[in-house]
């Protein structure tokens, strides 16, 4: 496990490690209602796909601690609203709406129970998807530790470890039980542009946990690929579509291209909740654009010059072909296609 917690319950609220303020300082924000959890969610306190859904679990729970007091009507009246913020934060993950979707289903188990009760079963179940988050992201490493090779050196792109999880994490996790198991693994942590979560986070986390790590830029990869200095990449994903298609972290599809050059595994770690079989390609996945001042500078530093006109998507769309597998908590998933991701939930 690793040694600090990206969310937490304490005191009757929930507290997420702040990971804007990440490197330089560790520090827990509280937070006591669903509109405040939709807040940290977009304004990046806490991301990643699995923790993103974990923590919109907990935010309805909120909202139903703070209305337990209210009539029936009302109660489920404001649950309605918090789905709906909450729903509204970000856009491309889809684990926040399989974690909406599975708290409004346990409420509707919970029909004429009164609100007090009913806000104590809610809670239950944000506890439950916490909990079974840090299952399936050890099930998911123990499978993808046998694709990887003692003293095997490893790409990653963004950051899919305990950070972006309630725990162990995807694309960490896998490396970190490959460890486990007594594998010498080292690390290649890219940066990450624009918002860094390579060089803030990844590098961070495995520092926390002495794992061995080396930070390299963004397009740097092309080269270690070239000189034979990268054995895999894994990255997580916060969309899946039915045929395969990838979207994770903008930059990620331009790995997945050297990667296929170069004759270099590309593996995808996530959960099931992050396959969207309703989703029929890459094409149909809303990738999300935030602030442009985002690629312009970092904090209080501008780069740039004032004017000038920017994007910044953040997620892009890697094709099925370029996978090399998907590693799921169900087993590994060689060469996806839709075919192969159906029988997953059957």
């Amino acid at each position: 496990m690793s040694s600090f917690e990206t969310l937490r319950w304490s005191n009757g609220r929930l507290e997420l490690l702040d990971q804007r303020a990440l490197p330089s300082r560790v520090a827990y924000l509280p937070y006591d209602s669903a509109r405040a959890v939709a807040e940290g969610i977009r304004d990046m306190v806490v991301r990643g796909a699995p923790a993103i859904g974990c923590a919109a679990a907990y935010g309805i729970a909120l909202e139903a601690q703070r209305l337990q007091q209210a009539a029936a009507g009302e109660f489920a009246a404001g649950l309605a609203r918090a789905h709906e913020t909450l729903a509204a934060s970000r856009p491309t993950a889809v684990n926040l709406f399989w974690a909406l979707a599975r708290m409004r289903r346990k409420q509707e188990t919970l029909a004429g129970a009164a609100a007090p009760a009913a806000a104590a079963a809610l809670l239950e179940e944000a506890h439950a998807i916490r909990d079974e988050d840090v299952r399936l992201n050890r099930a998911m490493g123990e499978h993808g530790a046998a694709l990887l090779a003692d003293g095997a050196r490893v790409l990653t792109h963004c950051n899919a470890g305990a950070l972006a999880t309630a725990g162990h994490g995807t694309a960490l996790g896998v490396i970190r039980s490959a460890i486990a198991a007594g594998k010498t693994i080292s690390v290649f942590a890219d940066e990450t542009r624009p918002f860094l979560q390579g060089a803030r986070l990844t590098a961070w986390e495995l520092a926390q946990d002495g794992i061995p790590a080396t930070l390299i830029a963004d397009n740097a990869a092309g080269y270690l690929m070239s000189r034979n200095e990268i054995d895999a990449v894994i990255v997580g994903a916060d969309r899946v579509a039915a045929n395969g298609d990838v979207a994770n972290k903008i930059g990620t599809y331009g790995v997945a291209v050297l990667a296929q050059r170069h004759g270099t595994p590309f593996y995808v770690a996530c959960p099931l909740s992050t396959i969207d079989l309703a989703v029929a390609s890459g094409a149909d996945i809303p990738i999300e654009e935030r602030d442009a001042r985002e690629v312009t500078g970092y904090g209080e530093v501008r780069w740039a010059p004032p004017g000038i006109a920017a994007r910044n998507p953040v997620f892009d769309v890697t094709p099925a072909a370029l996978v090399t597998a998907l590693i799921t908590e169900k087993g590994v998933v060689r060469t996806p296609d839709r075919e192969k991701l159906r029988k997953l939930f059957s």
